[in-house]
């Protein structure tokens, strides 16, 4: 497997209180798959589909603080965690997690960006991160919604590199990161004064591909999670933001049903 360049996205993990219950939740919802718990890592239980590791799922540390609803992680790939680190505290970023290695697996922290986004960064090792993307239960995109876009912008293009380009329209804020002239890694969204409440802090959202996305919101209320929003078609597929029963967000998305013109961006 070719080493992801810096900057893209390579795992998503997320910790739960009640981790059989995630594990019933998701599994329903996206067909996962469950490996054995590493008691060595805390339980840290790895997510398959159809037979291919797509993110983890894992119970509290001990003494963690579970008061706060989970959250699903988003890891950044790094060829060095530990110059990475230093870029973020650089470029006003917060680390939440200094840089540490995983046995054989690799090396990652975790940090929030100036607006309090979280995600981490990983330096692979033995463990390269995701083994599908884009197909029904795996990743196929991820946001940086923030209420500071101008210090997002500059913090992710500082860190790790990127170029930002600007969608056109003046009715909403959203850009893509991307290496260069490639193909956009991430994107960003300005989170409006009358769409978020403002006790929902900037955080970052994980896209997972379904197959048919009203089906998987159906999956998703029949199994104890709510639709925030959607079902909605776009020019990169159909999709809604939905809560599973714990209250960690996410999203599904049906990439082969896009529809409507795709939309330019300076």
């Amino acid at each position: 497997m070719a080493e992801a360049a810096q900057g893209t996205p390579v795992w998503a993990d997320a910790t739960f209180p009640d981790l059989q219950a995630a594990k019933d939740f998701y599994g329903r919802v996206l067909g996962w798959t469950f490996g054995e718990p590493a008691p060595e890592y805390g339980g840290y239980t790895q997510a398959y589909a159809d037979g291919r590791a797509v993110a983890a799922l894992a119970p509290p540390m001990e003494g963690q603080d579970t008061a706060a609803p989970p959250l699903w992680t988003l890891y950044l790939a790094s060829p060095d965690v530990a110059a990475t680190a230093e870029d973020i505290r650089r470029n006003g970023g917060h680390l939440v997690l200094d840089p540490m290695a995983v046995g054989e697996f690799g090396s990652m922290c975790l940090a929030t960006d100036p607006g309090g986004a979280l995600f981490g960064v990983w330096q692979p090792g033995t463990h390269q991160g995701f083994e599908a993307r884009e197909v029904p239960g795996a990743y196929a995109w991820a946001e940086v919604f923030t209420r500071t876009p101008e210090q997002s912008d500059a913090f992710f293009t500082g860190v790790f590199g990127f170029t930002r380009k600007v969608m056109r329209d003046p009715q909403i804020d959203f850009a893509v990161y991307g290496p260069g002239e490639g193909d956009p890694v991430l994107g960003r969204m300005t989170m409006g004064e009358g769409d978020f409440p403002p006790e929902v802090p900037s955080y970052v959202q994980v896209y997972f591909a379904v197959p048919d996305c009203d089906a998987a919101v159906a999956a998703a209320e029949r199994a104890g999670g709510r639709m925030v929003f959607g079902p909605l078609t776009t020019p990169f597929g159909r999709f809604a933001a939905l809560l599973d029963p714990q209250g960690a967000a996410f999203a599904v998305i049906d990439l082969a049903a896009a529809g409507g013109e795709q939309p330019a961006f300076d």
